[in-house]
Order: structure tokens, then C-alpha cells, then sequence
């Protein structure tokens, strides 16, 4: 199964149909928190409404088409990050995350993101990364931003959240930017 270890406080893996307890409980947990922003949280009220997921994320991996991976932080599920479709003749993906609360302000998602680049670019060789962001999340804006994404622009009206419209803001990274700012080696185990 996919897993790496980012650096020794933090690693992401595969998740599976043993952790539905334990998502649950990342998510209820934080439901106030990810609802800002995320709209499949109000869909969540058990462990039971996750068991129907899990066997599209291992079939989205196992199909070499991007995967949902759960980040531990110092042992302790703390997040999610995940590659959206992989556009294999285009060879770029897109990068989804979120975090739970008390784990923000660590760089968690930073260095997830950052080792999660090194992969694509190196191992599967992809050319394109994007990530995109509601336009009022500062904090998940800030990870692109941090990490050198050319913020292309926005994208008006372009998720619906609950009772009302977000802008995103859509980041990349080209592999040939990647190479110029980043030292080169693989990541996974």
C-alpha cells in the first residue's frame, strides 16, 4: 500500500476500512473547523456513511489514478491529503488537504505537500501540480504560496459550499520550476 514517511514526526498513508473509526472521529471532531470550507462534512454523521468510500480510494489507487491518504502526525491521525485525477497524458494532478484544527500552525501540511511534489515530479514524472483554494482560506492558500505556486487566478463562483458560492484560487507548479528550486531524489518507501 502507499505510505511514506515525510520526516520522522510525519508520515501518510493509504487508508482503509480499519480507520473509518478513527476518521470519524478526526472528523467530528473538527466539524465545525472543516466545514468552513469542505462540503462532504455534513454527509459524515457516522463511521457507517465511510465504509462506501474507501473502496473508491483503493480503487482510484489501484487503477494508478490518484489516492486519499491519511497524515499521522507523532503517531496520531491529524489530517487527509490527497492527488485528485491524474491526467496521465497531460501528466499533471491536482493536490487536495485539510487538517485538524489543533494540528494547524506546525507546518504539517507544508511538508506533506513539499514531499508530496518531490514524488510526483521525480517518481511518476509528472509536469504539472496544482492545488486549489477557497479564496477566503488563508491558511490553505498559504501552503502554496509558501512552497513557490504561481497563483494563476480565480475561479469565480467555483464551488458551491453549503448556502453559498466560493471563489477558488487555483496554484501551480511545473516540474521544470520544481527542478530549479528543489533538490531532486525520491521520497517513497
Amino acid at each position: 500500500m502507499f505510505s511514506f514517511k515525510v520526516n520522522e514526526e510525519i508520515s501518510i498513508e493509504l487508508l482503509q476500512q480499519q480507520h473509518k473509526e478513527e476518521l470519524f472521529l478526526l472528523i467530528d471532531k473538527n466539524r465545525e473547523h472543516l466545514r468552513k470550507w469542505l462540503s462532504w462534512v455534513d454527509k459524515r454523521k457516522s463511521a457507517a456513511d465511510l465504509e462506501p468510500i474507501f473502496p473508491i480510494w483503493l480503487k482510484n489507487y489501484a487503477d494508478n489514478n490518484g489516492f486519499d491518504a491519511g497524515i499521522r502526525y507523532k503517531g496520531k491521525l491529524a489530517g487527509m491529503i490527497g492527488l485528485h485525477y491524474i491526467d496521465w497524458k497531460n501528466k499533471s494532478t491536482s493536490i487536495g488537504y485539510f487538517l485538524s484544527e489543533e494540528a494547524q500552525g506546525s507546518g504539517i501540511i507544508t511538508t506533506c505537500v513539499h514531499g508530496l511534489l518531490l514524488y510526483l515530479f521525480t517518481d511518476l514524472e509528472l509536469n504539472r501540480v496544482e492545488i486549489q483554494c477557497a479564496a477566503g482560506n488563508e491558511r490553505s492558500k498559504a501552503i502554496p504560496e509558501r512552497l513557490g505556486f504561481v497563483k494563476e487566478g480565480i475561479k469565480r463562483d467555483g464551488q458551491w459550499l453549503y448556502d453559498h458560492y466560493e471563489d477558488l484560487v487555483t496554484y501551480s507548479m511545473l516540474a521544470e520550476e520544481w527542478k530549479k528550486n528543489s533538490k531532486c531524489g525520491s521520497v517513497v518507501d
